[in-house]
């Protein structure tokens, strides 16, 4: 607490911080293992179920019409060639319809190393006459083995992906807070020596970063030009300020420099550019007179607070804040002038343009929260299914049971094609991950991917018509990745299919091409969209589209066409008729000719 106490309001803040993030990931991973766990045994308990129920019914087969004399001979040979090969289990016990034991490897004692950890009993049926009737029972124990084993991987990987998180968030903030202040502190190191008189001083830019560095670079100009004016004459000095003029505008960065009334002296090209003003709409105006976007005055708010503050403290740390021009996302710095006297002159503003960084954390933001969407939904329907048939699995009929793991087999696929979008993102974005390639015909492509797909069609009673032009030839690809990027086309046009509609598939040569199509009659994407369909992270949101994603989707058919496959992807739609989403692959002498001229470019 002492230490804290010493230390500024920032850092204290930055220390504060990171100890909160540290002990809200810690908690984060010990419920995400509490919950990891409890799901692994239920589902253990589960399988433990259908294990039983498997075994039962197929049992109830294999001694059906046998003498009582083979029936104990049959059940122990089945039962030692099931132990045999399979380690989890550790005993199978039948017993007959009054609960006598007919046969136990228990007591047989088959695998009397294993030990029990879970039991599970199920009735054998028998059906004659239409009528169902218990003959006996079948009990089983599971050892436990294979889901201690995905246990410990399970938690072993969850603490490492957590600690990995949590040190490089954790570094990365740390590190360019920590750049950030020190660079912005030299250079107020700068200015202040500057404006006590020492003309000449300058800033090493040789650990900076670029934009820093060549804002360091100016700055020591103008601190050589300043000890020039500081030796020459009037005429010089005039001279010399057109220099440092000329310099001030040739700064990356938008720089603009007010008096103590708020009157802009000075700005450079760079930030006319920004704030999209001429010299005549900006010198010596009152800078609390510019408005933003909204017609809101952009400045007045924080130049206020920049006044009301300390001069001592927006010495120590500047006033930084963002403000929204032309569709650019601006960052702020205010900083204090001073004359060698120390008297109070003004302040400057630099302005940087972090749109591209405002709008990747904006997608990143996006994307994590339809993930988090995403991964919920399946991930409830799992458990709330899997607890039900847990807790009260005796209480529904076979054709119950049977349309509860339907649906959760539907919903762990919706899982299992989530996460390898996301691998497949990570792992098609490396400049150094090439796809092997081989000579396939593109028909077995589209006719694996429309028979996949049928299901999924069938429950909005739609309709596939597959037109695949005679004779094409083969063309180098990777099947897998084309297969995949096909089928995302097919899913994405049932998604959006209206009901008791038609999906065309086609497949056909144009040029040096093979092209791969998919049409729907569906409600269409407006004209502005279609240019960002394909762009990751981006997801069509309107009244028509409410389909949740990851909005990876696409962007990997384009990954995976045009920088693994040097195809080409397109889309054509008309709101209210339909989409047509496709890809062009190219020949094997027309890929041939693209890698060669690529190699030649590079």
């Amino acid at each position: 607490m002492k230490m804290l106490n010493k230390m500024s309001a920032q850092k204290r803040l930055i220390v504060l911080g990171f100890v909160f993030s540290t002990i809200l990931i810690a908690l984060i991973s010990v419920l995400a293992l509490f919950s990891i766990n409890d799901n692994l045994d239920k589902c253990y308990k589960y399988f433990g179920q259908v294990i039983s129920k498997s075994l039962a019914i197929e049992s109830a087969e294999l001694t059906r019409g046998l003498s009582q004399n083979t029936l104990y001979n049959t059940l122990r040979t089945h039962s030692i060639s099931i132990l045999e090969s399979n380690d989890d289990l550790a005993y199978i016990e039948f017993r007959d319809s009054k609960d006598n034991i007919i046969y136990s490897s228990r007591m047989d004692k088959i695998c009397p190393e294993r030990t029990a950890r879970i039991n599970s009993t199920s009735s054998m049926l028998s059906y004659e006459d239409g009528s169902q009737k218990i003959i006996g029972t079948v009990s089983i124990g599971l050892t436990g083995s294979v889901i201690d084993g995905i246990s410990f991987v399970t938690r072993l990987s969850l603490i490492i992906a957590f600690i990995i998180c949590w040190l490089t968030i954790g570094s990365i903030i740390i590190m360019n807070v920590i750049l950030a202040m020190r660079e912005l502190n030299l250079l107020y190191d700068g200015v202040k020596r500057l404006s006590s008189g020492e003309f000449g001083y300058k800033l090493d830019s040789k650990n900076a970063s670029r934009v820093v560095r060549e804002l360091y670079k100016a700055f020591n100009d103008m601190s050589e030009k300043l000890r020039s004016y500081n030796e020459s004459s009037i005429e010089s000095l005039m001279l010399e300020k057109n220099k440092f003029e000329a310099i001030l505008m040739s700064i990356a960065n938008g720089v603009i420099v007010c008096d103590s009334n708020d009157n802009v002296l000075l700005v450079n090209d760079h930030a006319k550019q920004l704030l999209d003003v001429s010299d005549d709409e900006i010198i010596r105006t009152n800078i609390r007179q510019y408005c933003d976007n909204n017609g809101i005055d952009a400045f007045k708010e924080k130049i206020d607070e920049f006044k009301n503050t300390p001069i001592a403290e927006m010495t120590d740390k500047p006033l930084e804040f963002n403000i929204d021009v032309s569709e650019k996302v601006l960052k702020s710095v205010i900083s204090p002038m001073f004359l060698q006297s120390g008297e109070y002159v003004g302040y400057i503003i630099v302005l940087i343009d972090v749109t591209k960084e405002v709008e990747m954390d904006r997608l990143r933001s996006q994307f994590v929260s339809n993930v988090s969407h995403e991964l919920r939904t399946p991930v409830t329907v799992l458990r709330t299914y899997s607890d039900t048939l847990a807790n009260m699995g005796d209480e529904f009929d076979y054709e119950t049971q049977k349309e509860f793991l339907g649906i959760m087999n539907k919903e762990i696929i919706r899982l299992h094609d989530m996460v390898n979008d996301i691998l497949d993102f990570s792992r098609y974005e490396a400049k150094t991950v090439k796809l092997e390639k081989e000579m396939r015909d593109v028909t077995e492509v589209v006719q694996e991917c429309v028979s996949r797909a049928k299901i999924l069609a069938e429950e909005k009673h739609l309709e596939f018509v597959v037109m695949i032009e005679p004779n094409l030839p083969k063309i180098p690809i990777n099947y897998d990745s084309i297969t995949r990027a096909l089928m995302n086309l097919i899913t994405n046009a049932i998604k959006y299919s209206n009901d008791n509609t038609i999906i065309k598939v086609r497949a056909e040569k144009f040029s040096d091409y093979i092209v791969l199509a998919v049409t729907d009659q569906g409600t269409g994407i407006s004209e502005e969209n279609q240019k960002k369909v394909f762009d990751r992270f981006f997801r069509v949101e309107n009244s028509a589209h409410t389909v949740k994603g990851t909005g990876l989707g696409l962007h990997l058919v384009k990954i995976t066409v045009e920088k693994h496959h040097k195809g080409e992807v397109f889309v054509q739609s008309k709101l209210g008729e339909g989409s047509t989403f496709g890809f062009k692959l190219p020949t094997a002498e027309k890929l041939a000719e693209l890698e060669d001229l690529e190699l030649t470019k590079g």
